[in-house]
């Protein structure tokens, strides 16, 4: 008898299922393993969920869209600090142009905050390779999430180690690196709600997928045919075919059925299965956009359950503003102040104002406050309109009910200060 090592053994195929404490989870596919070892797991509903695959689900997708493009769409202004008091205008700097014009070779801002904001939301982490040469920031080259690995070192800086395309690990010190995270439970690296609310989105995928095969194998029947005889087995063929031919391609869809020899047709109500799968659907809508932090009626779910927000539409867009779309925007203020410049004196910050530029009225009685108050100067609102200044609308105008003041000349442009607008 010939021996044979026990790594030469012949089988029938490869072991290709990964086991777990719960059950197991077989992977056919390379695209199926490499979506495990992406974190992407079996959920009690069977459902895997990862970052791609749960950007299938409407509730997650609206999320992801609605809360990636004000960072990417608001004026993120570069200030230089003069003094306690006094700030100035630094779109003249370097930090501003990379951020405004061009962040590397092939991306536009917009493109690149949009992406790095979906990768916090998603990943919860985001990176980006800083190209330094001769002290000055030229280009950020956005890295994947799944291939960068943040680690402390004892002398508590960061460590980043990236994996390339060709499989070969790159170091990158924290200088190296421009890092956004929101949530984070250890101080240096984020979590998304990808990862607590993976139960609740493979729940939302499972249930589409029953209702797409409901559909798809017709299981619901919409009615019976009710016959006083007994029907034989030709009879029975017969009245088969022709009710196929009836609803085949959806063509007879609202037509009348004719039925003959004393049948009769009674509609069936949806059922109690079929009104619970459609109230749990709602409900995983629900529960997604609270992980999200969004009011499920800006991702189109009106049943009513954001009413804590508010009752109008304006409530619940000022809601979102302070409780959610704040945290981010300070995220990337501090992480362009922090990461990618040098100067104390310079600072990142948005024009929150921009959130209401679709409201006309709002925007303008704000302007007219702020000019009867002395806040702004004509001068100040034309530029927030983006208009060019005009010749003499550098003045600010003192406050009404005050007596003195070296501008209480001005009695006559006090009337009506939006005027000079």
């Amino acid at each position: 008898m010939a021996f044979r090592w026990p790594w030469s053994r012949q089988s029938e195929g490869p072991r290709n299922a990964v086991q777990d404490s719960g059950g197991g989870v077989l992977i056919n596919t390379s695209q199926e393993l490499d979506e495990y070892l992406k974190a992407g797991q079996a959920t009690k509903s069977g459902a895997v969920v990862t970052a791609e695959t749960s950007l299938t689900q409407g509730a997650v997708y609206a999320c992801v869209r609605l809360l990636s493009g004000p960072p990417a769409t608001l004026p993120l202004h570069v200030k230089r600090r003069i003094d306690a008091r006094t700030r100035e205008d630094a779109s003249d700097s370097e930090l501003w142009i990379l951020l405004n014009r061009r962040p590397n070779r092939w991306q536009k801002p917009h493109q690149f905050k949009r992406m790095m904001q979906a990768h916090v939301l998603l990943r919860g982490n985001a990176y980006a390779l800083k190209v330094v040469s001769r002290g000055n920031l030229l280009e950020l080259l956005p890295l994947d999430p799944d291939r960068v690995v943040v680690t402390q070192n004892d002398d508590l800086t960061l460590k980043f180690k990236y994996t390339r395309r060709d499989g070969r690990q790159v170091d990158l010190d924290q200088r190296e690196v421009f890092h956004l995270y929101g949530l984070s439970l250890n101080g240096f690296s984020g979590v998304t709600p990808i990862t607590y609310a993976r139960e609740t989105i493979g729940l939302a995928m499972s249930q589409e997928d029953y209702g797409a095969t409901t559909f798809r194998n017709g299981a619901r029947v919409a009615g019976v045919l009710e016959h006083p005889l007994k029907l034989g087995d030709e009879a029975r063929l017969n009245l088969k075919a022709s009710l196929d031919e009836y609803r085949q391609g959806g063509q007879s869809e609202g037509k009348f059925l004719i039925t003959e020899e004393g049948m009769k047709f009674s509609r069936m109500a949806l059922s109690a299965q079929d009104a619970q799968w459609i109230e749990s659907r709602k409900l995983s809508r629900s529960d997604i956009a609270m992980f999200f932090g969004v009011p499920p009626s800006m991702i189109g779910d009106n049943s009513g359950s954001d009413s804590n927000w508010g009752t109008g539409l304006e409530q619940k867009a000022n809601g979102f503003v302070t409780f959610t779309l704040e945290d981010y925007l300070t995220m990337w203020e501090e992480g362009v102040t922090i990461d990618l410049n040098t100067d104390p004196a310079i600072y990142a910050r948005f024009n929150r104002a921009a959130l209401v530029k679709g409201d006309i009225k709002t925007r303008w009685d704000a302007y007219v406050k702020g000019l009867q108050w002395g806040v702004w100067s004509p001068n100040e609102v034309r530029g927030l309109e983006d208009m060019n200044p005009r010749e003499g609308g550098d003045i600010f105008y003192p406050p009404p009910n005050t007596a003195g003041g070296e501008d209480a000349s001005l009695e006559g442009d006090r009337d009506d200060p939006a005027k000079d607008a």
